[in-house]
């Protein structure tokens, strides 16, 4: 009798210890809380980029990693309050998209892991100013734009251009440092800029408006977040006014663009997600070197620049990454040289 009832015993302790294994809860996923601050199509391929070099490196969404993806839709407000939310839900790292974005982490997050990309100067936010400020938490890919190298390219296709016609968003710290730079380079190729501001992507249109009533030559806005989102409006403006539209981002002359010199936030974005990974895996963010891009991407759109009365010579058009309107285009576009 005794013997029966430790076997009952013995029963009911091996089958709670069941029980209790069946109701533990599962594993916490590392969790990367990224966020950008309006949809535009800079970010988005930003974006793509980063996620795709996750799964490159082995990390998927829901099998061994967990992505929380937030759009602020152009509010600074609500990109602090994501921030902070991403804070409150114990994320392991924050993945900034835009420099709002990375200014809200940071007066967010002191101590988790951000990591940052498609922000134009880190150090004007104090971030890589030199290997000892860096941010013990922070590090990241800088999308500073190759003015200079856009402006001498509008030279060497206009020659008689005199007066740029832009607009910029005062709003953003880097749109205003980016107009800085228009301004200091254009001064050195014998270019006046008309600048117009715009307050959010409602006004674009207008603002483009009202550069060509001030006889702009050509049409070269800021690669900021707010004209980015809106930027197609410029390319009808230009279609229906015969003038000039330059892009910074090279898949702008799917919008518009008659041509587009700068980086591809593909592959900014991937060179981001590469670093989250090794991040992911240990490292510590503040000892990895603050990264840059490197390649200028070229684009043109020779339909566009037909209605904008642009002509290309055989030597731009020869060195272009990418044509749209010609024969021997790759089905994604990029010319095979």
């Amino acid at each position: 009798m005794r013997s029966r009832v430790i076997i009952g015993f013995a029963f009911l302790f091996v089958l709670a210890g069941l029980t209790g294994s069946c109701r533990r809860p599962a594993e916490k996923l590392y969790t990367l809380g990224i966020f950008q601050i309006t949809d535009a199509p800079t970010l988005n391929e930003a974006r793509k980029g980063f996620i795709q070099a996750l799964m490159d490196s082995g990390l998927r969404d829901g099998v061994n990693v967990r992505l929380v993806v937030r759009n602020a839709m152009g509010d600074v407000t609500e990109a602090r309050r994501i921030a902070q939310e991403f804070v409150d839900q114990n994320i392991d790292m924050i993945v900034a998209l835009s420099t709002q974005c990375l200014q809200a982490a940071m007066m967010a997050a002191p101590r988790v892991p951000v990591i940052f990309t498609s922000v134009a100067n880190p150090h004007l936010l104090g971030v890589g100013k030199s290997p000892e400020n860096q941010g013990r938490n922070i590090t990241g890919v800088a999308s500073t734009a190759p003015i200079k190298q856009a402006l001498a390219f509008i030279r060497e296709v206009l020659p008689s251009a005199r007066r740029i016609g832009t607009i910029w968003t005062p709003a953003e710290l880097n749109s205003e440092y980016y107009l800085r730079l228009l301004r200091e380079g254009a001064g050195e190729l014998g270019f006046e800029v008309v600048a117009v501001p715009v307050a959010n992507v409602n006004e674009v249109l207008l603002s483009g408006q009202i550069l060509l009533n001030k006889k702009v030559d050509l049409i070269f806005p800021i690669s900021d977040n707010t004209i980015n989102a809106s930027f197609e409006s410029l390319g009808r403006l230009a279609r229906e006014n015969t003038v000039p539209l330059f892009g910074g981002f090279p898949l702008f002359t799917r919008l518009g663009a008659c041509a587009a010199l700068g980086w591809d936030f593909f592959e900014m974005g991937y060179k981001t997600g590469e670093i989250a990974s090794r991040v992911k895996d240990g490292e510590d963010p503040g000892r990895i070197p603050l990264q840059s891009m490197s390649r200028v991407r070229l684009h043109l759109n020779l339909a566009a620049a037909k209605t904008q009365g642009v002509e290309f010579s055989a030597q731009v058009i020869g060195r272009a990454d990418d044509i749209i309107g010609q024969q021997g285009s790759s089905e994604h576009g990029e010319n095979q040289k």
